[in-house]
């Protein structure tokens, strides 16, 4: 860790953050609740909110997936993503769903705001984000595909998502 240059774990509360907070939406698999931890823990996200089925730590199968990042990642647990949505909202952040709706806006055309906190809602791995979470968001963002099939993993979302997020807000860490 130290020719990579990477902190320590007893650093994680001092870093930096993106002003983006995920909120996972009744994800079931806690493979992907681990990918998320890990995948936060490298682009700096302020914190993770789990909602709903979506499994917490500790867990034995998130750590496998994690490897540590459960405990560098802040997190917090609601019983509903449209209850933890609004709250979000009310902290001022702007809450996107990442989700294939009408209107959504393409990720490759979509600017993150450096002057704006973002709260991204990644859904069920089959039901995708809930009606209740999606009432209570801004807009959504949806990543182009040209292949068969209509979705991505929620994990790898998670990834190809907060990557833009992150470019976007690289500078100011």
């Amino acid at each position: 860790m130290n020719e990579l240059g990477r902190p320590a774990v007893s650093e994680a509360p001092l870093l930096p953050r993106m002003p983006v907070a995920v909120v996972l939406d009744n994800v079931r698999s806690l493979n992907n609740v681990g990918s998320f931890f890990r995948t936060c823990d490298a682009f700096a996200v302020e914190r993770l909110v789990l909602c709903g089925i979506t499994g917490s730590p500790p867990d034995r199968e998130i750590h496998k997936t994690a490897l540590g990042a459960e405990q560098t990642v802040p997190w917090e647990h609601h019983t509903s993503a449209a209850e933890a949505v609004t709250r979000l909202r009310g902290e001022g952040y702007t809450p996107l769903a990442v989700e294939q709706v009408e209107g959504s806006a393409r990720l490759d055309e979509f600017t993150p705001e450096p002057a704006m906190k973002y709260a991204l809602v990644f859904g069920n791995e089959v039901d995708g984000v809930s009606q209740g979470a999606l009432d209570v968001c801004a807009g959504a963002i949806e990543i182009p595909q040209a292949g068969t099939k209509h979705s991505l993993n929620v994990a790898v979302s998670g990834g190809v998502v907060l990557w833009r997020f992150f470019c976007a807000f690289r500078k100011l860490l």
